[in-house]
């Protein structure tokens, strides 16, 4: 027998209203949204109901599956903090220069505040023209 495609919006929301006082794993499986593992168990997938009841609802939540930012979910993600290296240098890192639309030989003005620091991209005519600080 093979398994159902889910139900998504407005079909969705029918049948949910039709299911009246199911329990939410029920309705879930009921909708569509469960698995049978090779030992033949039903494994109900609960965050997947959730997030079509919510777009059905028109509320759009984005999965931790799909592409956020650009990135696929592997790996590090940028934590807007710094330390500063043992050779007092601090490196800013790929994934803000990446963000940030930055490329090799980009040149910034810093500018000391008190605890802080800004970076000023230069523009590239600025650059040749410019005496170093």
């Amino acid at each position: 027998m093979k398994k159902p495609k889910p139900l998504t919006g407005k079909a969705l929301l029918q049948r949910l209203s039709e299911l009246g006082s199911a329990s939410r794993k029920e309705a879930a499986k009921l909708c569509g949204y469960y698995r049978v593992t090779k030992s033949g168990q039903v494994r109900v997938n609960l965050g997947k109901f959730y997030e079509a009841v919510l777009a059905a609802g028109g509320l759009e939540v984005q999965s931790s599956e799909k592409e956020v930012n650009g990135q696929s979910g592997r790996g590090r993600s940028p934590s807007y903090r710094v330390k500063v290296h043992q050779n007092g240098q601090i490196v800013i890192g790929a994934a803000y220069t990446k963000a940030m639309n930055l490329k090799p030989g980009d040149t910034f003005k810093i500018k000391q505040g008190y605890k802080h620091i800004h970076l000023y991209l230069i523009d590239p005519e600025e650059v040749d023209d410019a005496p170093a600080e």
